[in-house]
């Protein structure tokens, strides 16, 4: 086990499609309602992905990320060379210039880039934050059921909702799992002693065999992962039953969507009206 050095904080990884425990509202919603409610907030920024909705959005997310009791240990560590390429975004998007327009002495500089890169990348934040929050407060095993069930309007037009449902729910299962296979892949593999090569061709020609060993077994890996996922699925009554859990929405569901409506009407409201009206007079 290593440790970070004194005065280092220790960094932390992405945790995605693993929820965090507990026993909340958040994580008793149905998976189904989650689902509606992120496309429906999706589409909603897509057509109006102003400052308003962006902040109603957050602030939906914040009171989630409240209510399910999510730690400030699951957020990952940003790196430095992220917040590196930010500046340096905010930076070049300051020169398309664009109201509203600041002076200092004779050097005007518009600010209306930087707003709408900074906007930008308030809405991605916004974005991922609600993944994230999906992620955590909701069971892998939830997703294919409810996808099966959202689906079922299409069963008519011959369309495999099930066999979709399926495999989805196997490949959000195998993900997280194959990431940390690949880990200790990359760890076993750092831990082999290097050639030193003289020739830029020689290190090129080690890089490029180190890349397919590398392929080559995690191929190998997600091979034999498969094979006993499928024994697993097969001893357990094969794939129907993992879309086969009765699911559905119930009384705190539609109190969501109603809460969820609410807010994003009014913010919607507000950005046709009054955020409108503010732009059309500048």
């Amino acid at each position: 086990m290593t440790t970070a050095p004194a005065g280092r904080k220790q960094r932390r990884d992405v945790v995605l499609l693993r929820p965090v425990p507990g026993q909340t509202v958040m994580h008793d919603l149905w998976a189904g309602s989650k689902l509606l409610i992120v496309a429906a907030i999706g589409v909603l920024l897509t057509f109006y992905p102003g400052w308003v909705p962006i902040g109603a959005v957050a602030l939906l997310v914040m009171a989630a990320a409240r209510l399910a009791h999510i730690p400030r240990g699951v957020l990952p560590t940003v790196p430095r060379w992220l917040w590196f390429l930010l500046a340096l975004g905010a930076l070049t998007a300051t020169f398309a210039g664009g109201s509203p327009v600041i002076s200092f002495g004779s050097v005007d500089i518009g600010l209306g880039g930087l707003l709408n890169f900074l906007r930008i990348t308030a809405l991605s934040f916004v974005l991922l934050g609600l993944g994230a929050m999906v992620s955590w407060t909701t069971n892998v095993a939830e997703i294919a059921p409810a996808v099966a069930k959202l689906g079922r309007p299409l069963r008519p037009l011959r369309i495999p909702v099930d066999d979709w449902a399926v495999t989805v729910a196997l490949a959000l299962r195998a993900f997280p799992m194959l990431i940390d296979e690949f880990r200790v892949l990359y760890a076993a593999r750092q831990l082999r002693p290097k050639d030193v090569d003289a020739s830029r061709r020689g290190r090129r020609r080690r890089w490029a065999s180190e890349l397919v060993d590398l392929l080559a077994a995690a191929t190998t890996v997600a091979l034999r992962r498969a094979d006993e996922m499928g024994d697993a699925i097969t001893a357990r009554g094969g794939a129907g039953q993992i879309s086969a859990a009765p699911t559905g929405p119930k009384r705190r569901d539609w109190v969501t969507f109603a809460v969820v409506a609410v807010v994003c009407g009014a913010a919607l409201a507000l950005e046709m009206t009054v955020a409108g009206t503010s732009g059309i007079r500048r």
